[in-house]
């Protein structure tokens, strides 16, 4: 399964584990998830700099206004590798890959 993170950080490559027939119905995370709204993110973080910092990353970007993009900024998230590592410890799904972002396409 693809664990997707943020514009900013890492996804996952996970592989189901049996302890997930047992406590979560063969299921397990879908992603991050989010722990502010759009408009509380578009508040926080400006579109411009954040723009800025991906691309200082390595990261390309193609967004139509900086308002959307800081609607999705990784700051918006839990941070996908606490929520990885605790799938990975009680035997939910296990760690394939990790994968670094390399392009953000929104809208």
């Amino acid at each position: 399964m693809l664990i997707p993170g943020t514009m900013g950080t890492a996804s996952y490559v996970l592989a189901g584990g049996q302890e997930a027939m047992n406590v979560s119905f063969g299921s397990a995370c879908h992603g991050a998830g989010r722990k502010m709204s759009r408009a509380a993110a578009t508040k926080l973080v400006k579109g411009a700099q954040l723009r800025k910092e991906l691309q200082a990353q390595g990261i390309t970007i193609r967004c139509r206004s900086d308002k959307e993009l800081s609607e999705e900024a990784p700051a918006a998230y839990k941070d996908v590798d606490s929520v990885v590592n605790i799938v990975n410890t009680v035997g939910i799904a296990r760690k394939v890959v990790k994968l670094r972002p390399i392009a953000v396409i929104k809208g």
